[in-house]
C-alpha cells in the first residue's frame, strides 16, 4: 500500500484536513473535484495549487481533503497551508523551497472581537459636539 500522509492547515476560522498519497495529481475536496468545489474562483484555485506548482509535485501526488469553518477564502488558504505541511512530511527536502515562499507559516490574523460600547471592534458611535 502507498504511503498516506496526513497534515492539518489552518487560517482564520477554517481548518483543512489533508491526506496526501503518491499518484497522478488528482485533488478532491469534501468529495468534490477542485473545479466543482471552487467553481469560477480561479484565483483561489491557483492559491490551493501553489505549493504543488512551486515544488513541481502537481502531477506526482493525489490529495484528498476535508474543510470546515469560515468561507471559501479562508478554507482555500487553510488548504494551501495543509498541502504545504503534507508535502514537507512527504519529502523534507521540499521545505527549503516552500519556506521562503511563506507557505509553511500559519497566518495568525483573525477577526478582532467587538468591544462593549462600540458598534464594531473599533467603530464608535458618531460624536456630536453641539
Amino acid at each position: 500500500m502507498a504511503k498516506k500522509i496526513y497534515a492539518t492547515g489552518r487560517r482564520k476560522a477554517s481548518i483543512a484536513k489533508v491526506w496526501l498519497t503518491p499518484g497522478t495529481g488528482k485533488i478532491t475536496i469534501n468529495g468534490l473535484s477542485l473545479d466543482a468545489w471552487l467553481g469560477g474562483l480561479e484565483a483561489k484555485k491557483l492559491r490551493v495549487k501553489q505549493p504543488l506548482v512551486i515544488t513541481k509535485q502537481d502531477a506526482n501526488v493525489d490529495i484528498v481533503a476535508t474543510t470546515l469553518g469560515g468561507g471559501f477564502g479562508g478554507q482555500a488558504d487553510a488548504l494551501r497551508h495543509g498541502i504545504s505541511r503534507a508535502l514537507v512530511a512527504f519529502n523534507p527536502e521540499l521545505k527549503a523551497t516552500l519556506k521562503p515562499e511563506g507557505m509553511m507559516t500559519r497566518d495568525s490574523r483573525v477577526v478582532e472581537r467587538k468591544k462593549p460600547g462600540k458598534r464594531k471592534a473599533r467603530r464608535s458611535r458618531q460624536f456630536s459636539k453641539r
